[in-house]
């Protein structure tokens, strides 16, 4: 199980990753041409903002004075979210590609979520592991579905009457 220090530190990396979850779908969001793409990055950037705060409540340390200050900092360009969208050329991005890139992102954070949750004491900080968990494969469910919208495939509310066609 997690001492206070180690749980101080998992808790600030949760918010860090958050964050940089967010700046990736703000990043996005601007570089997106197709409009429903761009609301649905918008709405995961906004959520994760969110999450930060989730992680932000529960936080043991007084290192981090205000949360907007540390979710406004600079983007940190060398994080696991950012580094491949940015070795990306503008030429080579598009919507399916961004959007097959933060699908693998968020199913591998719900599940890094869930196993850190259950090393965690604290029924509040496991808590909002497990709800941060929860709400990432919510995350994954929009973004495959806007996948699938774009990509011309049938979406999941279609597949009763192509069945009984």
């Amino acid at each position: 199980m997690l001492d206070n220090i180690d749980l101080k530190d998992a808790v600030r990396r949760a918010m860090q990753t958050e964050k940089n979850a967010m700046d990736f779908y703000l990043r996005g969001a601007e570089i997106m041409q197709n409009a429903e793409a761009k609301k649905v990055f918008e709405l995961l950037a906004r959520e994760e903002r969110e999450h930060a705060e989730w992680f932000y409540n529960v936080y043991p340390g007084d290192d981090i004075a205000n949360l907007d200050e540390f979710l406004n900092a600079d983007v940190d360009q060398d994080s696991e979210w950012m580094s491949e969208l940015n070795q990306m050329e503008a030429s080579d991005f598009n919507e399916r590609k961004a959007m097959e890139m933060a699908m693998e992102k968020e199913k591998g954070l719900a599940e890094h979520l869930r196993a850190f949750a259950a090393k965690i004491e604290n029924p509040e900080v496991r808590k909002v592991f497990e709800d941060n968990a929860t709400s990432t494969d919510y995350h994954f469910q929009i973004i495959e579905s806007e996948y699938a919208r774009l990509m011309g495939m049938v979406h999941e509310t279609d597949i009763d009457t192509f069945v009984r066609e």
